[in-house]
């Protein structure tokens, strides 16, 4: 047995020991949950299932937006609860999937300390405290773990399960081309003849209102050039994914490789970051834009953060002004006007 697989049938164990505590359990995921973690929340409800007879609820806090995602918990056929309907108080357990405590993305009050916690991305100070974590940064997606753990367990993913955690590997990876270790590559290998080909295409073209392009085009008209940097504004959003969807077109410019986007959404700025730089992280930048005004964090190539507007001391225009220039300062672009990235 490998190092890895020794780590991982440990962690294994120590779960099903927790799960053996309770019940019932209640998978909490981001507000606005992407496909690794639907896909590995799903899993975990199988796991919990099969090896401690517990049964659970899916939730999370914001909305499931962005076409793609929509088109995949309709094929999932499976019930998520938006965290308002569900009552923490009513389950023995508590899981955080792909979100931690005290990163300011997901909807668990602060007080609740969750049981387990399971991510791939850095570890946070609360965490420290759960009864149960699995931390792997370097891993490209919370579903690879896991998939690892219903290996290890030896249990099939069915067509369904197979499919969600493969998109979720494929989209938090970009299809193996950004942060992927070995892990991702594996069970990539083994999920994809597993999955449901034709509907894979079909998530991965979720269709899409008017109302989309009419915000898409807002976004780029939004959109300013600092050199090799792309700041856009998006204004008021009822779709917190299309930050993120932005951010990710954005950096397709082929002179851009650094992109800030952020939105309005329940009285709270969102921003998502993207990057094609090797020297500096885009989880480390996110911190220094967000300080003292909000939470963020995330990978060396995408990072996202919140800054709730009720809390703050500014007004939006002076948070507006503060993060384009914390972010302009922090990768020495001296520039204070940017260009319009198209005449509209």
């Amino acid at each position: 047995m490998t190092v890895k697989a020794e780590k991982t049938r440990d962690k294994l164990e120590k779960l099903k020991s927790v799960l053996g505590e309770g019940k019932s359990l209640l998978i909490v995921m981001q507000d606005n949950p992407d496909p690794d973690a639907i896909g590995a929340s799903m899993a975990l409800k199988k796991l919990a299932q099969r090896e401690a007879k517990i049964k659970s609820q899916l939730a999370y806090g914001g909305t499931i937006g962005r076409a793609e995602n929509r088109e995949l918990v309709h094929y999932l056929a499976s019930k998520f609860y938006s965290f308002a309907e569900v009552d923490y108080a009513d389950f023995d357990l508590v899981a955080l999937i792909d979100t931690q405590p005290g990163t300011g993305n997901n909807p668990l009050p602060a007080d609740i300390l969750p049981d387990i916690v399971i991510d791939h991305h850095p570890i946070r100070k609360f965490t420290r405290s759960v009864a149960f974590t699995d931390i792997r940064q370097g891993y490209g997606a919370t579903s690879t773990i896991l998939w690892e753990y219903l290996s290890a367990e030896k249990i099939r993913p069915d067509t369904v399960l197979a499919t969600a955690l493969l998109y979720g590997i494929m989209s938090d990876t970009q299809d193996l081309g950004r942060e992927t270790t070995r892990g991702d590559i594996v069970a990539m290998e083994s999920l994809y003849p597993l999955a449901n080909k034709r509907m894979l295409s079909q998530i991965q073209r979720g269709r899409v209102p008017s109302s989309y392009f009419q915000m898409l085009t807002s976004a780029l008209g939004n959109t300013r050039l600092y050199g090799h940097c792309a700041i856009c504004g998006i204004g008021g959003i009822d779709n917190p994914d299309m930050i993120g969807e932005v951010a990710d077109l954005l950096l397709r410019h082929e002179q851009v490789d650094w992109v800030l986007c952020y939105g309005f959404y329940n009285e709270t700025i969102l921003i998502s970051l993207r990057t094609q730089d090797r020297e500096l992280e885009a989880g480390d930048v996110i911190r220094v834009v967000v300080h003292g005004v909000g939470t963020g964090g995330g990978h060396a190539s995408m990072a996202g953060g919140q800054i709730p507007l009720g809390k703050a001391r500014l007004q939006r225009s002076e948070i507006e002004q503060l993060i384009r220039e914390r972010f302009l300062a922090t990768l020495n672009i001296g520039r204070k006007k940017g260009v319009a990235l198209v005449q509209m």
